[in-house]
């Protein structure tokens, strides 16, 4: 059986009900979101539960106990919740949104060309990833989204049926470990009893909603310290999201911007850097650290004396859509995967997504 079925895969629906599952270094989340075809989207329900690690425990057993005691939390209280609005319990799809250190992701390009001009279709490119991404014995294929595609050397966002000399796909492959892969699928379908079980990286997830929601920034830098323990840089160029690298968050606040900096140096060797930086963080900590990158010296890492732009996304530029009745408090995490979803949910009902 493989690991998660793909998204699209299934018959077009008015309205869904999703489980958002995000699990992150240091904390698991869940939510429930209702979705309507021309309706608001709704999220009804969310709960974050810390990853604490016991004496002589594993990492990995942490974060598993902590999903089972968030799965039970989302069925005892976010179920009811959902029934009272939908008039049933059941959910739809669920889908998870997965971090480092519990993934490895990695980008690459896939390239085609021919003499005479081709048809440039899905399934061209699922025939060259069955071909190129065999996973290894102990990690299973997660995810597998496509993030950039450029026809005749322009890059598009609606590629499909049309015709091209040459093509390339910017493809996002995340791998996790095969036991933590199969704790995970048996947990969800132990609760939902649902086989639509779907995973994506995090930073993948959240650069595509942030593709959304800013269109027209098409060279920016993703710093996102959504997750205590770890931070993920991003750089996307001319819209396509080209390299990524994960960097433990140092215990010591002081050394957070040397580190973050370090990094970009060594990326600034490889790339241009764009002057435009989106910082990802919870909201309680935004302001602190945007002090701390206002206050860092990039100079030599930009060549000029006027600083790179940095846009914190907060909770305003991603709930504009969503209508959020949950009494918790909005979580920018889950905020970004009930956008995600929305977007994707959306393309599926429009005429000729198929």
């Amino acid at each position: 059986m493989s690991f998660f079925e793909n998204l699209f895969h299934h018959k077009k629906r008015a309205a869904e009900s999703v489980v958002l599952i995000d699990i992150g270094a240091s904390s698991v989340a869940g939510a429930y979101a209702r979705y309507l075809e021309g309706g608001p989207t709704e999220l009804l329900y969310s709960r974050r539960l810390p990853i604490e690690i016991r004496k002589d425990e594993t990492h990995g057993r942490a974060m598993l106990r902590a999903l089972d005691i968030l799965g039970n939390d989302l069925v005892r209280e976010g179920a009811p919740v959902l029934a009272r609005v939908v008039g049933k319990g059941n959910v739809d799809v669920v889908l998870v949104s997965i971090d480092a250190p519990w993934q490895e992701t990695k980008v690459h390009t896939e390239r085609f060309e021919q003499k005479e001009p081709f048809v440039f279709t899905k399934s061209l490119i699922t025939k060259r990833l069955e071909e190129v991404n065999a996973a290894p014995p102990d990690k299973t294929l997660v995810d597998e989204s496509i993030i950039g595609t450029i026809l005749n050397g322009y890059g598009t966002r609606s590629p499909y049926g049309k015709k091209a000399h040459r093509a390339s796909v910017i493809v996002l492959t995340s791998l996790i470990e095969r036991q933590i892969a199969n704790s995970i699928i048996s947990a969800l379908e132990s609760l939902y009893h649902t086989k639509r079980v779907i995973p994506i990286a995090g930073s993948s997830l959240r650069y595509q909603a942030i593709r959304d929601i800013f269109p027209h920034e098409r060279d920016a830098l993703i710093l996102d310290a959504t997750g205590r323990s770890l931070t993920s840089i991003s750089l996307v160029r001319k819209g396509n999201f080209v390299d990524l690298i994960h960097v433990s968050t140092p215990s010591d606040d002081g050394a957070w911007v040397p580190t973050i900096t370090s990094e970009l140096a060594d990326l600034a060797k490889r790339y241009p850097l764009p002057r435009t930086i989106f910082l990802l963080t919870r909201e309680s900590e935004t302001s602190a650290l945007r002090q701390k990158l206002d206050a860092a010296n990039f100079a030599s890492l930009w060549l000029s004396a006027n600083p790179p732009k940095i846009i914190p996304v907060s909770r305003n530029h991603v709930a504009g859509s969503i209508k959020q009745t949950a009494a918790t408090p909005p979580d920018i995490v889950l905020l970004f995967m009930t956008l995600y979803y929305e977007y994707r949910h959306r393309a599926l009902n429009e005429p000729g997504f198929e």
